[in-house]
């Protein structure tokens, strides 16, 4: 029989009543292994904290939305959101499952290209594409998604001078019910903006229309707005086909399908709320059908997701360094992770969890991070068991923009490590270090001297 957990004798407040509607307060149920390999293992080998990818899980999310949406259209290419996570090895998991590249800046498309990802199977978007990237994006047959006229005449001046035709799609932004709309990026579909691209397009000789894309927002939590965006995309597409006959090689409608990380403010947890993937991939499909074609094969979807694929995916554990009282009384939990590492814990309610069976008794706490910043609150209320100093917590659902959004803030970087499917546990990125951090520093020669008395 295992030794059960000692707990110092304590005298609790105790409140009378029934649980409310919505249940009784959250158990923190331990999660004490990642893909079998036990967490304490884990931080013994390569610290704390630490970054831990799962490839399993990783294979596991792009197999099933691409079946859900393969099951209702014939023609779908996922392309993996870089933005979202662009660590080598996240990128070559998506990449062995079919995925081409979505890129947002030519720091990005050069990872991809130095990945071994093609030009023809990068797509190209964002608003500031140097002319030197989108030299390189042209010659190596990438899909350049427009995303202002600016930027449509700077294309048309390097394909005439290139003497090369590139493949272009726009984005398109639109009113889709959701507000306040997304309408800094691409052309305005109700203002005419998007129809008067696309004609300028059509009539240039050093420009090949291949698709249409819209990204209508981020962590959008109804289905609906999608179907809105689809129909007026295959309205456009109709357009083109009807006054250029122009047959589409793809609708891209990009990403902003959510993960199961529950906003703050949300009362109930996102899996209680959110649409099924299901019913994202009925509103986007149905309206596709309606497209026109010479040759009676409907044009390629292609879906640029990155939270919904990588979110549960990611972990991040963390070490207690030390418990505090606040002034009011409540307790307060520090670990070695903080905000620097977690951007994304300013708007999620991440799932944390101990990472071994502590007492019984729990407690309403704040979890703090180690930096010397007041912001620095991974948690203002989490219920916890007591955590002894060197004990862990392990941080769920943070696969999706934390490892782009870090910072190396008052303290350095840590490793990320990748379970892989075969049980082993690799490393994909190291910590950093001084030398590394000070490595592209200059010292002024008068500087190079001091004194101190």
């Amino acid at each position: 029989m295992a030794k059960k957990v000692y707990e110092r004798p304590m005298i609790i407040k105790q409140y009378s009543g029934m649980m409310n509607k919505f249940g009784s307060a959250p158990a923190s149920m331990p999660l004490s292994e990642i893909d079998g390999v036990p967490v304490k293992q884990l931080t013994e080998e390569w610290g704390s904290p630490l970054f831990v990818m799962s490839e399993k899980k990783i294979r596991e999310n792009q197999r099933r939305l691409y079946r859900i949406f393969k099951s209702r259209y014939p023609s779908v290419q996922m392309a993996w959101s870089y933005k979202t996570n662009y660590l080598n090895a996240v990128c070559s998991v998506f990449h062995q499952e079919g995925s081409w590249a979505e890129v947002v800046s030519e720091f990005e498309y050069d990872r991809a290209r130095k990945l071994g990802v093609d030009g023809e199977h990068i797509i190209f978007n964002g608003p500031n594409k140097s002319v030197e990237g989108l030299q390189k994006a042209i010659h190596e047959n990438a899909k350049i998604h427009i995303d202002h006229f600016d930027e449509l005449y700077q294309i048309l001046e390097i394909t005439d001078r290139m003497k090369k035709p590139a493949n272009v799609a726009i984005r398109v932004n639109m009113d889709v019910g959701i507000y306040p709309k997304w309408d800094r990026f691409g052309f305005n579909y109700e203002n005419g903006e998007a129809a008067q691209a696309l004609k300028r397009i059509a009539t240039s000789e050093n420009l090949r229309l291949v698709g249409l894309h819209t990204h209508i927002g981020t962590y959008i939590m109804s289905a609906e707005p999608y179907r809105v965006a689809a129909s007026k995309l295959v309205e456009l597409a109709n357009m083109m086909k009807r006054e250029y006959n122009t047959d589409l090689e793809y609708i891209d409608m990009g990403g902003g399908l959510p993960s199961n990380n529950t906003l703050k403010g949300q009362y109930l947890e996102a899996e209680q709320i959110l649409p099924t993937y299901e019913q994202y991939a009925d509103a986007i499909t149905s309206p596709l059908f309606d497209l026109k074609s010479s040759s009676g094969k409907l044009p390629t979807l292609i879906l640029e997701n990155g939270r919904a694929l990588i979110d549960d995916a990611g972990f991040l554990i963390s070490t207690v360094i030390g418990n505090k009282r606040l002034s009011d009384g409540r307790r307060a939990v520090i670990v070695d992770a903080g905000v620097n590492l977690l951007f994304t814990s300013f708007w999620f309610k991440h799932k944390i969890v101990p990472a071994q069976q502590n007492g019984s008794f729990t407690e309403n706490s704040t979890l703090y991070g180690p930096l010397c910043m007041n912001i620095d609150c991974l948690r203002e209320e989490i219920v916890l068991p007591v955590m002894k100093r060197g004990e862990q917590l392990v941080i769920k659902h943070v696969g999706a923009y934390s490892v782009t959004q870090w910072m190396q803030f008052i303290s350095l970087r840590p490793k990320v490590v990748m379970t892989m499917e075969d049980g082993s546990v690799e490393l994909i990125r190291d910590s950093e270090h001084l030398d590394y951090i000070t490595s592209m520093e200059k010292i002024p020669e008068k500087l190079n001297a001091f004194s101190l008395q």
